[in-house]
């Protein structure tokens, strides 16, 4: 199975967020174990170095370019073809971009399961959304 990371869920993971980090890693951990691929998207890197860079905490910047370089996490672009479906997601479904963009590229890459934190992502047909417990 392919486990494509909303951004969200990277976030509380490698900040360690105080409600959501735990159950983030121990589904993460689950996904490894289970031999799963875990993916992301470069669009998932913008978004995590964004916050680390305007505050110049080159730490937590750090801890995320370890997440992204690990061996266990498929980054995977934004191709043409993500932003073709990118555009019919948000004509069809109306999703902000940054969610039109991450979901074209986990159906265009070949993703079974999207872990979200996100309700509103939810009603997405075209792959198996799973919200974070």
């Amino acid at each position: 199975m392919i486990l494509f990371l909303d951004t969200n869920i990277v976030i509380y993971v490698v900040e360690g967020h105080p409600i959501f980090g735990l159950p983030s890693q121990i589904r993460l951990s689950g996904a490894r174990m289970a031999g799963d691929t875990v993916m992301i998207s470069d669009l998932t890197r913008m978004e995590c170095l964004v916050g680390p860079l305007r505050a110049g905490d080159s730490l937590r910047e750090a801890a995320f370019r370890v997440f992204f370089s690990a061996a266990s996490i498929q980054v995977v672009p934004i191709t043409p073809l993500v932003c073709d479906r990118a555009a019919l997601i948000r004509a069809v479904h109306r999703f902000k971009p940054m969610d039109a963009l991450q979901l074209a590229a986990a159906v265009e890459h070949g993703a079974d399961t999207f872990l979200t934190n996100d309700v509103r992502l939810r009603s997405f047909p075209d792959l198996t959304i799973e919200l974070l417990p």
